[in-house]
């Protein structure tokens, strides 16, 4: 399973939260505490935002860990907000193109889960974009098509029900296995998250109290390895994140798309 970190806030460099902090993002590459595997070593990316909504992006495939680029530009960049991943493939194969986060427009995406019956859906869910967003899929990962889905679902006008309009797409879950799903999205200015699970537990996903410096983080796994100081976010609804606090709001029932 992936790992995700975001910020909002007052600008800070990178460094604060993808390699300074004890269980940073960078250690949990490594050191995953609350996924079923340690090392996240597939990839990894950011997404950030700067005086304009539109994202800056870096990907690569090496492990976070193996790249010195990686901590020079946490060092040197700073960020009001921004989105941050580590990639432990399921579906499609270590390449650029497969890193997350995704962008289009102003809005940034990540995602951490499995859609095990996929291979049946894939073809349907790509059937279902429309053709301006169908020509912007690169990679070959279920996040990308999930993000294009969401986007084609009204994503830019209503995050609540796109984000259940999508799930219904997805559908039910198969013998394969249960549907489980996390995803960090924002669109410059909220960071919006949610959990979900079709049967058992969804993955984890944290938001801080306020920060020192008066921002918020939103995370796979608690920065500081202590969960007592953060507050997990509930399944099945749909969060919204800014430095001033958190909302939430029930996905409720999925309707079609």
């Amino acid at each position: 399973m992936c790992r995700i970190a975001a910020y909002t806030g007052p600008d800070i460099p990178l460094e604060n939260i993808v390699v300074r902090p004890a269980h940073s993002l960078l250690q949990q590459s490594q050191h995953a505490t609350e996924a079923k595997l340690a090392v996240n070593g597939d990839g990894f990316g950011i997404a950030w935002y700067g005086q304009t909504r539109t994202p800056g992006l870096y990907r690569d495939v090496l492990p976070a860990w193996a790249d010195d680029n990686l901590t020079n530009l946490c060092r040197m960049v700073r960020s009001h907000h921004f989105i941050a991943h580590i990639r432990a493939s399921t579906v499609g194969e270590t390449s650029r193109s497969n890193c997350h986060p995704f962008t289009y427009d102003t809005w940034s995406f990540c995602h951490n889960g499995q859609i095990p019956h996929f291979a049946q859906i894939r073809r349907q869910m790509e059937a279902a974009l429309p053709d301006g967003l169908y020509a912007l899929r690169r990679g070959s990962t279920d996040s990308e098509l999930i993000f294009l889905t969401l986007l084609a679902n009204g994503l830019q006008d209503d995050p609540l029900q796109a984000v259940r309009a999508t799930l219904a797409a997805i559908g039910p879950d198969q013998p394969d296995g249960p549907i489980k799903l996390t995803c960090v999205f924002s669109d410059g200015e909220t960071l919006y998250a949610f959990r979900h699970a079709s049967r058992g537990t969804a993955p984890t996903l944290y938001v801080s109290g306020t920060l020192d410096n008066g921002g918020r983080a939103v995370a796979s796994e608690p920065l500081c390895g202590m969960a007592d100081k953060w507050t997990a976010l509930p399944s099945d609804t749909l969060c919204a994140v800014n430095a001033a606090g958190w909302k939430s709001e029930p996905l409720g029932t999925m309707v079609a798309a």
